[in-house]
């Protein structure tokens, strides 16, 4: 037993010895692992100089030689990308530095690409021509082509890089391409969607679905970029129509078996809806008075709750503050919920903000759009106060300007503790547009239009439309420019140049030719109303006058050979209240437009239409809308209106009726005289086919018109007997709507419940709509 404590003794010891010493056991170990270097040897340098290659090592001559300093010599050489190869040997204190330089690349060239052109490709890919050949770049630039192609929708796509040596250590390196088909979207659909339609949500994506259309346009290529704003457009959507909680949980794009294309799903949790509770201003801040900011409110008890107001109203009370000498002022909504009534109160409490200065505002990424494009959407100057709020409001006015594909902000600590940098940094997308249309009319036959639109003319933010249309019965072509900022105000202007003919041979026995142009200006009075004054000038030509046409009728075509001169100054003023202006189901919106014509030319009139529109959700993807228009012409400086300046009305106002089908008429002929008067309403029940998928975009309507057509400054006479009520003609029916690839269509069928006897009706139209 004595034997065996000793020996565990022994062996404590020694444990406990080696415990104590191992760091510097070790130490002393490594620092004698080698002799000391006399000499270090660079082997295989060709391009790079000898010294070039030792100023990499963690070791000089001198130093005995230490194998993990010569193993971080060798990652850092390796980590330059010269080297194809490096090795470090050691004997006798000479250490052999032996490395293979890695070649330079001679060509790059793209075979197998045909939709993607090779300045995209070669803007993309890093190697390039007498740059140094690295395997590991080279993988690299084969994922960036890949990106490349993905993010246009080709998901098949392989990419196979192929090296060429030639003398000298140079190469030759050839992307070889196999595009494959072009994956698009197949469909878009939507998982826990109560309040909003398959096909209402649709129209808030930028994402659309393939179709026979898709040679003309983009956005029916999967990115996930565009999938990801597609989020947000969805949620702000929802908190903009009273769904406060409402959240987009995924958004999942499946690609299916064959490769050919992706299905695409959106889950949402919309939550209740709520309204606005109480609306309160409160301030921390002394000669700050509430009651002087309460003009500044947006958002009103009992009205939906809408996010977007709130951070408009916070943004145009914070501007007030400032206004009013407390730069550093700030805006915070104080939100109180009230799950139980379904109602939200906000209190706009003003207080003192941290003081902090911007030293510097920098873009970048803006390789189109111009730079002061940019900057006057930003509202904020070097120098400013900085306001977190007004920077988020910039970074969403300017990815509402459809330029961007993303808009992102970075802050950084500027030169002293009050200062801070801000980078906006920006993702182009394209902004033009080729569109062809073709459909049919029950009224004008087969109808077409080929239209050319760039958003971003040049960079400059301008607004360019080219349009031809035409069908059996009219043609026209228009061009239509818009400056934003005329001037470099909060103004635009623009223009418009037109020519139409039309064939009203059927409806009143002759043809027109219309030629102008308009000049237009636009005023943003609120965030809301907008007022456009414009002036115009067309000359108006009646022609190929038919022999059995009214004498009202020939009698225009004789003065001045049926060549008239309309020379007006005009506005519009609207208010727009709707969630959505392509596909509104909630909101109101009203009208008023007037024309003076008599600023020289031929012709003098003053002409009035207003319109109002409401819309109502009754119940899930159910909306109730409602309509009213009128319009009244009246000639002055004794002048009567000419029946080519009258309002020609028919099924557009009330339903059930033909083309020019209301209204005052020649008894002998029967040809359209056109009023001076025309009032109408329209009530009308939308929802959604049942048993019919919302991705084809059908649904339907149930509706009730009426409306009135009546007088004429066309003086009967022995030759001439007016037919003219006022009497309200009435219809109702039922609808068929398609948003189809071409745009809206719509098939009515009315029956007329009151009419006058010289009425022409029509049971059945088809044909394009224009939402209202």
């Amino acid at each position: 037993m004595s034997g065996i404590r000793l020996w565990l003794c022994l062996l404590v010891a020694i444990c406990a010895w080696f415990g104590g010493t191992e760091g510097s056991f070790i130490s002393e170990a490594q620092a004698q692992s080698g002799p000391v270097i006399r000499q270090i040897r660079v082997v295989g340098s060709k391009r790079i100089e000898p010294e070039t290659v030792k100023t990499y090592l963690t070791f000089s001559e001198g130093q005995k030689y230490d194998s993990y300093k010569a193993d971080e010599s060798l990652k850092a050489l390796i980590g330059t990308g010269l080297f194809e190869n490096v090795d470090i040997s050691q004997n006798g204190g000479v250490v052999t530095v032996s490395i293979r330089e890695n070649s330079i690349i001679n060509q790059v060239v793209f075979e197998g690409n045909k939709q993607v052109k090779d300045d995209t490709l070669s803007g993309e890919v890093q190697l390039k021509p007498r740059s140094v050949f690295s395997r590991a770049k080279v993988q690299a630039d084969v994922q960036r082509i890949l990106d490349v192609y993905r993010r246009s929708g080709y998901y098949s796509v392989t990419v196979d890089a192929q090296i060429i040596e030639l003398d000298n250590d140079r190469v030759n390196l050839a992307f070889v391409i196999q595009e494959g088909s072009e994956t698009k979207v197949l469909s878009i659909s939507f998982l826990g969607n109560k309040a909003f339609s398959d096909s209402t949500l649709r129209s808030v994506v930028t994402t659309t679905e393939n179709n026979f259309l898709s040679f003309l346009k983009s956005t029916d290529v999967y990115d996930p970029d565009r999938l990801n704003l597609d989020r947000e457009l969805l949620r702000r959507y929802y908190l903009k129509n009273g769904y406060a909680d409402a959240r987009v949980v995924s958004a999942v794009a499946d690609l299916d078996r064959a490769g050919k294309g992706f299905f695409i799903t959106f889950t949402v949790e919309e939550g209740e809806l709520y309204h606005f509770g109480g609306i309160d201003v409160e301030s921390t801040l002394p000669s700050v008075d509430p009651a002087s900011l309460r003009r500044e409110l947006l958002t009103t008890s009992g009205s939906y709750y809408n996010a977007e107001q709130i951070d408009k109203t916070t943004e145009k009370l914070t501007v007030a503050v400032a206004e009013q000498g407390y730069a550093f002022g700030q805006v915070r909504p104080r939100i109180d919920r009230d799950p139980i009534n379904r109602t939200i109160s906000i209190a706009y409490v003003v207080e003192q903000g941290p003081r902090i200065y911007i030293e510097r505002i920098n873009v970048v990424g803006n390789a189109r759009t111009r730079d002061y494009v940019i900057r006057r959407e930003l509202r904020l100057a070097e120098g400013d106060a900085y306001n977190r709020l007004m920077v988020d409001q910039a970074r969403q006015r300017l990815q509402n300007l459809g330029f961007f594909k993303t808009v992102k902000v970075n802050r950084e600590p500027g030169s002293a503790a009050d200062r801070v940098i801000l980078t906006f940094q920006l993702e182009e997308q394209p902004t033009g547009e080729l569109s062809l249309a073709a459909g049919f009319s029950s009224s004008e036959g087969v109808i077409g239009e080929v239209a050319y639109t760039e958003r971003n003319l040049l960079g400059k933010g301008q607004f360019l439309r080219v349009k031809l249309s035409g069908s059996f019965e009219s043609g026209q072509i228009d061009m239509a420019f818009t400056e934003p900022r005329f001037l470099d105000q909060n103004i635009s202007a623009g223009f418009d140049l037109f020519h139409k003919e039309t064939d009203f041979s059927d409806e009143a026995g002759f043809e027109q030719r219309k030629t102008g142009g308009v000049i237009r200006f636009g005023f943003a009075l609120t965030d809301n109303v907008v007022l456009q004054p414009n002036y115009s000038f067309t000359r108006d030509e009646v022609f190929n006058v038919d022999a059995n046409a009214s004498e009202a009728i020939k009698q225009i075509a004789e003065v001045n050979d049926g060549v008239a001169n309309i020379s007006s100054l005009g506005y519009s003023l609207t208010y727009d209240l709707r969630n959505n202006r392509l596909n509104p189901t909630r909101g109101t919106y009203f009208a008023l437009t007037q024309d003076f014509a008599g600023v020289g030319g031929d012709v003098n009139f003053i002409r009035t239409v207003a319109e109002a529109r409401a819309y109502y959700p009754v119940y899930e993807g159910i909306t109730l809308v409602g309509r009213l228009i009128g319009g009244n012409i009246v000639g002055f400086g004794g002048q009567d209106v000419r029946a080519v300046d009258a309002f020609f009305k028919g099924g557009d106002l009330v339903r059930g009726f033909d083309t020019a089908g209301l209204g005052p008429r020649d008894a002998g002929t029967g040809d359209a005289l056109g009023g001076t008067t025309f009032a109408g309403g329209t009530l009308e029940l939308r929802f959604p086919i049942p048993f019919v998928p919302d991705e084809l975009g059908f649904s339907a309507a149930v509706f009730a018109d009426a409306g009135t057509v009546f007088g004429t400054d066309v003086k009967e006479r022995a030759d001439l007997v007016i037919d003219d009520d006022d009497i309200i003609r009435s219809s109702v029916g039922a609808s068929l709507l398609w948003n189809s690839p071409l745009g809206p269509l719509r098939a009515d069928f009315a029956y007329v419940i009151t009419k006058a006897n010289f009425d022409d009706e029509e049971l059945f139209r088809f044909g394009t709509s224009t939402k209202f």
